[in-house]
C-alpha cells in the first residue's frame, strides 16, 4: 500500500496548507501518455521520480539545482555506484526529499506534497502504478509530466527527451540528443536489414545479481530481451516467460545458446553478483562473470566454448545511451559486419559532451578466453 493520508478530508486538508503558488507563466506539454498539461514556463521545483541520467544531459550540469524531490531508492538503491557517482559530483543530491518508491508501495503522497513542487516528472510506469494517488498529487496543484524510456522505442525517447528540454528550456541541447540517438539506432537497423537469417545466434541473457548458484531473470520483450529482438537474434527466452522470469538450467543447455549477457550493475550488498558501472575495474567484472562458467555443463555451450560472453550495464538500458549497447551487441552479434563501430567511444563521447562526471568504469566488456 502507497502511504497515502487517512481520508480524503485530511488529503484535502492537507494539501490546502501547501498550496501551490500561482504562476506567472505557463506552457502546455504533451506528455508521453498524449495528455496535455499546463506548466509553470521557468520550474524552480521539481519532483523527479525516475531517468535521473537522462535528465542531467538534457538539461545541463546545473538541472538538480532545481530539483527538490526524488523517489530516491529507484536511485541510490537500484543504482548504488551511479547514485554515489553523482552524490560525489553533486553534493545537493543527498539534500533532495525522498518521496519513497512507488514498486515497493513506500511512496509517500504527503512527502510528496510536503516539498512543494510546481512540477512532477514521472516515468509512465509510476504514473500508472501510482493511479488515484497521482490523481490526488494534480489535485493538490502539482502537474505530473509523464515521460518514458522504458518503452525502448525510438519515437518514445524522442519524444521524452524533447519534452524534457521544453520543460527545461535546453530545447536545442534535446534536440541535438534526440538526433544523435535516432540516427545511431537508425544506422544499426539499416545494416541489420541486409544480414541473411543464418547469421542470427540464439541469444540468453540473465540479470547477474545473485551469482552462479542461483538463477536469476531472463527477459523477453522487455529491457536486454527487447534489444535481443531489435537486433534480429533469437532470444532463448521468447516463448518460455512474460516479460521477466527464470529459465530453467536444464532449458538453457538444451538450447545452446552461441551467444551469453551477464546484466551487471552496481549493486550494494551483493558479494557474488557481476559488478559493472562507474568505477568499477574490469578485472572485478571478468572474475565475477567466470564464475557462472563453472556452471554445470556450461563448458559444453557453444556461447563459452567461443569466448561469446559479454557483460552489459543494465543501469543503461532504458537510457539515452542506450545506443551504445546497441552498438556493443551488435558486434558481439555480428563482429565482421559491425566491425568499424566503436560502442565504447560512443559511450565515452556522450559522457564527456553532455554529463557532469568522467566516464570511468565498466559498462560493457567480453569476458576473456575461449576460442572465439
Amino acid at each position: 500500500m502507497f502511504k497515502t493520508l487517512a481520508s480524503g478530508v485530511a488529503a484535502a486538508a492537507f494539501a490546502a496548507s501547501f498550496a501551490m503558488p500561482a504562476w506567472a507563466d505557463t506552457i502546455t506539454v504533451t506528455d508521453t501518455m498524449g495528455r496535455s498539461v499546463e506548466v509553470p514556463e521557468d520550474p524552480q521545483r521539481i519532483l523527479l521520480g525516475f531517468y535521473f541520467e537522462d535528465f542531467m544531459a538534457i538539461a545541463g550540469a546545473d538541472s538538480y539545482d532545481r530539483v527538490v524531490a526524488i523517489s530516491k531508492d529507484t536511485w541510490e538503491g537500484w543504482r548504488n555506484l551511479q547514485w554515489q557517482t553523482y552524490a560525489a559530483a553533486i553534493p545537493r543530491l543527498e539534500e533532495l526529499t525522498d518521496i519513497g518508491e512507488v514498486e515497493s508501495g513506500s511512496f509517500s503522497l504527503e512527502a510528496a506534497i510536503a516539498a512543494q513542487p510546481d512540477l512532477a516528472v514521472l516515468a509512465a510506469w509510476q504514473y500508472r502504478s501510482l493511479g488515484d494517488v497521482a490523481h490526488r498529487m494534480e489535485a493538490a496543484g502539482i502537474p505530473i509530466v509523464v515521460v518514458d524510456y522504458n518503452a525502448q522505442t525510438v519515437e518514445k525517447h524522442v519524444q521524452s527527451t524533447k519534452i524534457l528540454g521544453q520543460i527545461m528550456g535546453t530545447e536545442d541541447r534535446a534536440e541535438a540528443l534526440a538526433d544523435e540517438y535516432a540516427a545511431a539506432v537508425d544506422e544499426i537497423q539499416t545494416r541489420l536489414a541486409q544480414l541473411p537469417d543464418d547469421l542470427r545466434p540464439k541469444v540468453y541473457v540473465e540479470l547477474a545479481r545473485k551469482g552462479k548458484d542461483t538463477v536469476d531473470n531472463s527477459y523477453s520483450g522487455t529491457q536486454w530481451g527487447s534489444v535481443i529482438d531489435q537486433l534480429g537474434a533469437t532470444n532463448i527466452a521468447n516463448g518460455q516467460i512474460s516479460n521477466w522470469g527464470k529459465l530453467s538450467p536444464e532449458y538453457v543447455l538444451a538450447q545452446n545458446p552461441q551467444t551469453i549477457l551477464l546484466a551487471g550493475s552496481g549493486w550494494a550488498g551483493r558479494d557474488q553478483a557481476v559488478i559493472m558501472g562507474p568505477g568499477v575495474d574490469a578485472k572485478l567484472t571478468h572474475a565475477r562473470m567466470q564464475a557462472y562458467m563453472d556452471r554445470p555443463g556450461w563448458d559444453g555451450l557453444d556461447a563459452v566454448k567461443n569466448g561469446k560472453v559479454f557483460g552489459i550495464y543494465h543501469g543503461g538500458n532504458r537510457t539515452l545511451y542506450d545506443y551504445a549497447f546497441l552498438q556493443f551487441l551488435a558486434k558481439a552479434m555480428y563482429p565482421e559486419q559491425f566491425a568499424d563501430l566503436d560502442p565504447q567511444a560512443s559511450l565515452d563521447r556522450f559522457f564527456a559532451t553532455y554529463m557532469p562526471v568522467e566516464f570511468k568504469g565498466t559498462y560493457m566488456t567480453q569476458l576473456p578466453g575461449g576460442d572465439g
